[in-house]
């Protein structure tokens, strides 16, 4: 299945995609895609739920994130070894995790706010896994395929200089508003044949900056909800961005960063494409 929630900002309603332009509403019995939506394996209710329902168009109207804001955001750094070679940082022996504030996350068409004193804002195409239950210290990589919900596209919108010129940690160049766009659908995982093998890409206004699949991962997405789990509980509905690959603004030379009406456009294989552009402080 395919998750998506159809509406305007902050009263979206939750319903399944229909191939490419329609959708079955969901909300008379389903509050939300929420951690208590996905802790109480409504994920496996939802079949029994839109059976005999009619798919309606979506037409014009607005895709939110397709699960609601999560109980935390956290992030994988440098998971792709090319990645980390532009950023003239190491290859790491494990998983880099940092955290991102969970109201970063918007629809994959809204648009990118640069925040207040910002002069190096950046992009990253990104998979997100999306967590189906409690989980903590799992015994094995392998127990991890039973406690992912879904894949979605992100966009782990960033601001470089926040993140790495004003000291501590990186979760001050990570957590603008609006920095998370994601959807616009989430698929559950047997909807995606190969996780591991995803092409992926990041356009500026029409330029091609990334390209790239999850299979030059450094730490796949078992592996990353595996390690995770041996440090925190990952609650129903969190939400994990896995790291980009190369092209990030920060690795040109000279840097390119965002500026004001700057579009950038992204996919990754089965999880749709998304469409933001760049707007001034607020």
């Amino acid at each position: 299945m395919k998750l998506v929630r159809i509406g305007a900002p902050g009263a979206e309603k939750p319903g399944i995609l229909i191939g490419d332009d329609r959708w079955i509403d969901v909300s008379d019995a389903v509050d939300d895609f929420d951690e208590a939506f996905f802790g109480s394996g409504g994920l496996a209710r939802l079949a029994a739920i839109v059976e005999g329902r009619e798919a309606l168009p979506i037409g014009d109207q607005r895709f939110g994130a397709p699960f609601a804001r999560p109980h935390q955001i956290i992030c994988v750094g440098l998971n792709y070894a090319d990645h980390a070679a532009e950023s003239g940082q190491a290859v790491p022996d494990e998983p880099i995790l940092f955290t991102k504030s969970p109201n970063t996350l918007v629809g994959p068409n809204d648009d990118v706010r640069i925040p207040r004193g910002s002069t190096k804002p950046d992009w990253e195409v990104e998979l997100g896994i999306v967590i189906g239950a409690r989980t903590s210290y799992l015994d094995s990589v392998d127990e991890a395929r039973d406690r992912i919900a879904g894949y979605v596209l992100v966009n782990d919108v960033s601001e470089r200089a926040f993140q790495m010129e004003r000291g501590g940690q990186w979760l001050k160049g990570k957590s603008a508003e609006t920095f998370n766009p994601a959807g616009p659908w989430l698929a559950t995982p047997d909807e995606i044949a190969d996780v591991k093998d995803l092409d992926m890409w990041l356009d500026v206004n029409g330029v091609r900056r990334q390209t790239g699949s999850t299979s030059t991962m450094i730490f796949d997405p078992y592996v990353i909800v595996h390690y995770i789990s041996q440090f925190l509980v990952l609650e129903p509905g969190d939400l994990i961005n896995t790291g980009t690959p190369p092209g990030v603004g920060l690795g040109f030379t000279p840097p390119i960063w965002l500026q004001e009406g700057d579009v950038m456009e992204l996919s990754i294989t089965g999880l749709g494409a998304q469409r933001q552009r760049v707007i001034p402080p607020r």
